[in-house]
């Protein structure tokens, strides 16, 4: 098989049409260049350039093969410069898990960062539930989980990047709407929604927490894994649900989000997961990107917080499943 060396000598000569200027071109003497020609010759087993004392011409077989040697040569070198381009993070592809909620605020703060800092890197998002992202790190199926605690600490590394309070979500036309904010108590008094012990255990655990150490016991009316489901039920009338601030981004109609006073709130939290070995070289610049947003988080966007029913805006995220 022919060597790229042997290429470039070729596709000098072919394009100059003399041996003495290609081997000035390439910086070498032309002894060594007749030698890589003859060489490629051999090869190929073919006649590439007819020789004389005066002139060199293409045969046939040689203006055929320089087509195909100036691309070759062009993807050699396309390949190199995208090999050191991923090697210094500035090309590749990485993939990252989110949580439902987490699409809500930090995740489009963070893809948008991404999108700025590094705009040729391919990045998979993959929705899913927190206990699926940690068999996908296992796995090796994402590079990257945004997911809610509990973290097995073995192999992994994790930091926090966002620690949200819990607000009520009362229907705009109830009695709590007219408060600034809304006790735990009036809260358990209500039909509550609450989550569902699997598919959204976090959430479900945090609430059953919070009324036991509040010693109240609401009465549960749903159970729901959604937050946007959750408030499309408090819309309804259903009852009243304790959402994460990030909640406030749907903007949904017809419901009010308020403050509720909480002596010891255990804030709603979500870490940033990889796997200790990952040498994904896009994984650090990503956690650096997820570090800074996560320090300087935009602000949420909200209507009047006494204006029970803003317009209805569902962001719809993009990604991949």
């Amino acid at each position: 098989m022919f060597e790229l060396s042997q290429l470039r000598c070729f596709v000098a000569v072919a394009e100059e049409l003399h041996f003495g200027r290609a081997a000035l071109r390439l910086n070498m003497t032309q002894p060594p260049l007749s030698r890589q020609i003859q060489i490629l010759e051999r090869v190929l087993d073919v006649v590439l350039l007819e020789r004389s004392n005066r002139t060199v011409k293409l045969t046939p077989a040689g203006q055929s093969f320089l087509a195909e040697a100036r691309r070759l040569l062009k993807l050699a070198e396309s390949a190199a410069l995208l090999a050191k381009r991923v090697a210094n993070g500035k090309a590749g592809s990485i993939n990252i898990g989110f949580t439902a909620t987490s699409a809500y605020s930090y995740v489009p703060e963070l893809v948008a960062a991404c999108r700025r800092e590094m705009p040729d890197v391919e990045i998979s998002l993959k929705e899913m539930v927190s206990g699926d992202q940690l068999k996908r790190l296992d796995s090796g199926e994402i590079d990257i989980g945004l997911l809610r605690p509990p973290i097995p600490r073995t192999g992994l590394s994790a930091f926090r990047v966002t620690a949200e309070p819990l607000i009520a979500a009362v229907n705009a036309g109830h009695a709590l709407a007219r408060s600034t904010t809304i006790a735990i108590e009036d809260l358990a008094a209500e039909p509550f929604i609450m989550y569902a012990p699997y598919e959204a255990r976090y959430f479900h655990d945090l609430l059953v927490e919070l009324f036991s150490r509040a010693g109240l016991v609401p009465n549960y009316v749903q159970h729901l894994a959604q937050i946007h489901s959750i408030l499309a039920m408090v819309h309804s009338g259903v009852g009243v649900a304790l959402v994460p601030e990030a909640a406030m981004n749907l903007h949904f109609s017809g419901v009010a989000l308020r403050p509720v006073d909480l002596p010891r709130q255990r804030p709603a939290e979500l870490f940033f997961v990889s796997r200790e070995d990952n040498d994904n070289p896009l994984l650090p610049i990503v956690a650096a990107l997820a570090k800074r947003v996560a320090q300087d988080p935009v602000k949420i966007r909200q209507s009047d917080p006494m204006n029970g029913s803003p317009d209805t805006v569902f962001g719809h995220f993009r990604h991949r499943s």
